[in-house]
């Protein structure tokens, strides 16, 4: 059976067991549903949920496809219930896991893989800077994207986060002198981040004649400041500086996503651009990258190029 099989197997017990739950323990349907009817729930979901999952297991596509969509169309639901009325908080947590494993089964079932290089394509498909345009240009198109990526990924992504978290009623009631910890351990680490950041960012652009983004990537392999250490450091830097603004915020979704941000980072770009950099730059790059390791740092800096 194949990986993508296996999870709509899984998904077909654990929503047989969940609805079991609902009906027997009233917290477990409180927290999910909320004041929700669970019979007229359960008429549409058991049938286009557990059931089409458990045919999906089989091999049928009709039914992965069935499954997943109606994942999907119950998350948006739960989403907007849970908003307007500040109930089934829970129940939108269930269904993003779901609905994000039931994706990825269905890309396995159907194309027999995840295909990864979408993440790459359009306006962030790989391509390198300009050669001729001058490391002003280069520093400059690295400030602004500083202030966009940092301001999405670092700003308004997280305060959406958190206002969802409190909407839903997810954020736990931690204690004053806990918050303070949590606020002042996160000042200094996001700091230290930052600064990881800057300094990889302003090497990219004055020595690598391009930008950190994949769109204007650089045209020499820089091995200087913090890539002397560590083979991904800005990508290091906003791992880190995710988590310190979930620490500011007190907000455990805001950890949950910094680690997603982690994951994907991880399993689906870096390939991708390690792929791209070992093509573009040869044995110098293989050199490098046996010399210095992806996220861990070196207790003594490689040698430059």
């Amino acid at each position: 059976m194949s990986r993508g099989r296996w999870w709509f197997a899984l998904q077909a017990v654990a929503g047989g067991a969940w609805w079991v739950l609902v009906a027997t323990v009233p917290t477990v349907r409180t927290l999910t549903l909320g004041t929700l009817n669970p019979v007229l729930v359960a008429a549409f979901d058991v049938p286009l949920f557990v059931v089409a999952s458990a045919l999906a297991a089989t091999g049928l596509r009709w039914a992965a496809v069935l499954a997943t969509g109606w994942t999907a169309v119950v998350l948006a639901g739960m989403v907007l219930w849970a908003t307007a009325t500040r109930e089934a908080g829970w129940g939108v947590v269930a269904m993003t896991a779901a609905t994000v494993g039931s994706v990825l089964a269905l890309c396995l079932v159907l194309l027999g893989r995840i295909p990864t290089e979408l993440v790459t394509s359009g306006p962030l498909r790989f391509r390198t800077a300009d050669p001729d345009a001058g490391r002003h240009r280069h520093v400059l198109g690295t400030a602004l994207q500083i202030v966009v990526f940092w301001g999405l990924f670092l700003g308004v992504f997280p305060l959406v986060i958190v206002a969802a978290e409190t909407r839903w009623r997810l954020r736990p009631a931690l204690p004053g002198p806990v918050v303070d910890v949590l606020v002042d351990t996160g000042v200094v680490v996001f700091v230290l981040a930052s600064l990881l950041g800057l300094a990889s960012a302003v090497s990219m652009s004055t020595r690598g004649a391009g930008t950190p983004l994949p769109s204007a990537m650089p045209n020499r392999l820089v091995v200087a400041g913090p890539y002397r250490v560590v083979r991904n450091p800005m990508a290091l830097a906003g791992i880190t500086q995710g988590a310190a603004v979930g620490l500011v915020t007190a907000s455990w979704m805001v950890l949950v996503y910094a680690v997603a941000g982690s994951i994907v980072w991880n399993c689906v770009v870096r390939p991708l651009e390690e792929a791209d950099l070992e093509e573009r730059f040869g044995d110098d790059f293989r050199r490098y990258a046996a010399a210095v390791r992806c996220w861990v740092p070196r207790l003594r800096p490689v040698a430059r190029l």
